[in-house]
């Protein structure tokens, strides 16, 4: 690893934990939203997008990390946030339909926005959080992922993260690693389709690998569509059929955010192929890395992503930052990249070379590509 960025003690109270809570923040501007509609509806993205996106580029705050071998134990505030955060969001979304059905001060299209506002809070903190939970050992974090997951109505995302696109990542196999020149637009349609049938092949495969059919009570699409279903009833006896419509809308709103940060996370990096449908194993050179701070701070470091996929389990306090000489970095945060990946031509003109230029540092033996189309999408350059 890096010397650049040396591990600091590990001061990991409430203080140090502090900037992480900020995700709370958004329970209020939400409820705002709601309240007043019209144009405090845009206060909800402009506070987590927009804001933080902006920290970053002017302040440029420099990037903490903490000693890895810090235990749990130490890390009870950071670990907090993302144990309370299931009730909260569901307290928030659900408030919020029941509440909109109660009143009539806004018209339909501010309660899409409003919809929207929620699906930024599920989908920028909830779905985050999720991703941090399922990777634990604990049964609580595992099921607390599972509900929030559910909240945003993508419960196979978990098999389809832990099961494949871990094991399988730069390659081929992977159907959220981004192809070169794949557009976000294509690439979202495309995991849509796939996503689901790669996660219940991939459950079915490890139900196999122990004798059970896939109808198997162990199948967790069990556990996904039961808490699916319940929450739909919830926006049901909340909202009406009204509210079921704005609850999947914030779910769309949710998942879309979550592709378009795993669009970002890969873009046309691929792990070397060694033969025999082999591939050299997962190295931090495999995943785009940003070490922005304030975005850090909303999304709990999941831009060291890096770091991540070389440590899944790593809690996201200790995720170690990666330099130039091991991992590729985005130029911005997030929060810029993924606004970015919404066009097309401005996309690839900053990535592209980017990635050429991936190559060349990292694998500087392959002169070749094209034994990689499978990895690529053919579009002009």
């Amino acid at each position: 690893m890096s010397d650049t960025l040396s591990p600091m003690p590990a001061r990991t109270g409430l203080a140090n934990a502090a900037p992480f809570w900020l995700s709370l923040m958004l329970v209020p501007v939400v409820w705002l939203a709601a309240v007043h509609g019209g144009w405090v509806i845009f206060l909800v993205p402009v506070s987590t997008w927009a804001l933080f996106g902006m920290v970053d580029t002017f302040l440029n705050l420099a990037p903490r990390v903490v000693d890895p071998g810090t235990p749990d134990g130490n890390l009870f505030w950071h670990r907090a946030i993302t144990l309370i955060w299931a009730p909260v969001q569901g307290a928030t979304i659900f408030g919020v339909l029941y509440y909109l059905a109660a009143t009539d001060h806004t018209a339909w299209y501010e309660e899409l926005g409003i919809a929207f506002g929620l699906g930024v809070m599920s989908g920028t903190i909830g779905i985050v959080y999720a991703h941090e939970l399922m990777h634990q050992p604990s049964r609580v974090e595992r099921w607390l992922g599972d509900i929030l997951m559910a909240m945003a109505l993508y419960g196979h995302f978990r098999s389809e993260h832990l099961l494949v696109h871990h094991r399988y990542v730069a390659t081929p196999k992977d159907t959220v690693t981004a192809r070169y020149n794949e557009n976000f637009h294509r690439f979202f349609l495309r995991v849509l389709r796939q996503g689901l049938t790669s996660a219940w092949d991939a459950e079915r495969t490890k139900l196999a690998r122990k004798g059970l059919p896939v109808w198997n009570r162990a199948n967790a699409f069990w556990t996904y569509g039961a808490l699916q279903l319940g929450f739909l009833t919830l926006a049901l006896l909340a909202g009406g059929v009204w509210g079921v419509v704005l609850f999947a809308f914030q779910a769309l709103a949710a998942i879309w955010q979550l592709e378009l940060v795993n669009y970002v996370e890969h873009y046309g990096l691929t792990r070397k192929h060694l033969g025999d449908g082999r591939y050299e194993p997962t190295g931090p050179q495999h995943s785009w890395n940003a070490d922005h701070q304030a975005t850090n701070w909303l999304l709990i470091n999941l831009q060291r992503h890096s770091d991540h996929h070389y440590k899944p389990a790593r809690r996201f306090p200790l995720l170690q930052s990666r330099d130039t000489d091991e991992a590729p970095q985005l130029p911005y945060s997030y929060a810029v990249m993924t606004t970015m990946a919404l066009f097309p031509r401005l996309w690839r003109s900053r990535m592209n070379p980017r990635v050429r230029a991936w190559r060349r540092q990292f694998y500087p033996e392959i002169v070749d590509w094209s034994a990689y189309n499978t990895m690529s999408t053919p579009m002009p350059r």
